[in-house]
């Protein structure tokens, strides 16, 4: 089976769009199960994911108040260690319409090449389409400290959420750390991840993705200046976690 796990804050102008290009890319390639991390929505989210329920194989699990990404993530990936099972293919994205289902395919066939797949802009035939000079800047100066800091192999896209999981690997992550395998609350947590999951023995592959921030509807949740500092942290933080292996 494959699942795809969708961390979700207000996102009612997307949520609907993305089900059906969900289902269009998916219909083919066998069972599959969305869960959804709704993680405090204010806007009409719930009452729109409550109604894709009879429509869809979904599962909604919920924040009362929002935490953040990261603690999504938490949830999330706690709800596929404990009901994954060792042959699914747990696939995550963002919500908002800026990741492109039709990657899932590449990620998918080559599922084999290692225990993390990355939809990334930087592999040959990527890039992004509608973000600004400055945030594109941020991100692969962020990109740039983290490979200078940790040389992941194979890894040069390390703050997309847009990956390929096999539950294996999740649950080596929680093996490892526990509840510090996502210890970071914000955007911070995707790079926590792959850096966690780094020092498990992972091993990594990229497949090409175009980024289409140009089709997000809803306002960027993003701090850029508080989230460059965060890297910074982690960086730190992470750095001690790998002397102690």
């Amino acid at each position: 089976m494959i699942i795809i796990l969708l961390p979700a804050y207000n996102e009612e102008n997307s949520i609907l769009p993305l089900f059906e290009s969900l289902d269009a890319s998916l219909q083919n390639l066998g069972d599959y199960r969305i869960v959804v991390v709704d993680d405090g929505s204010s806007d009409k989210t719930p009452e729109i994911l409550d109604g894709l329920k009879s429509t869809y194989p979904l599962t909604v699990l919920t924040h009362e108040t929002n935490m953040n990404l990261g603690r999504a993530m938490l949830t999330g990936l706690s709800w596929i260690r404990d009901n994954a099972s060792d042959d699914d293919l747990v696939i995550t994205m963002d919500a908002d319409n800026t990741h492109s289902p039709d990657v899932i395919q590449s990620l998918i066939d080559n599922a084999e090449n290692g225990d993390v797949g990355i939809a990334s802009r930087y592999e040959k035939g990527g890039g992004e389409r509608g973000l600004s000079g400055f945030r594109s800047v941020m991100s692969r100066g962020a990109g740039f400290l983290l490979q200078m800091a940790f040389h992941v192999p194979n890894v040069r896209d390390y703050t997309c959420g847009f990956r390929l999981y096999h539950p294996r690997i999740i649950r080596r992550g929680f093996e490892k750390f526990g509840d510090d395998f996502v210890s970071e609350a914000g955007f911070t947590a995707m790079a926590e991840i792959l850096i966690r999951l780094h020092f498990t023995g992972a091993k990594f592959y990229e497949v090409p993705l175009l980024l289409r921030y140009d089709l997000k509807s809803s306002p960027s949740k993003m701090h850029i200046f508080r989230t460059v500092m965060r890297y910074f942290r982690l960086i730190s933080k992470l750095k001690r976690v790998g002397r102690k292996r």
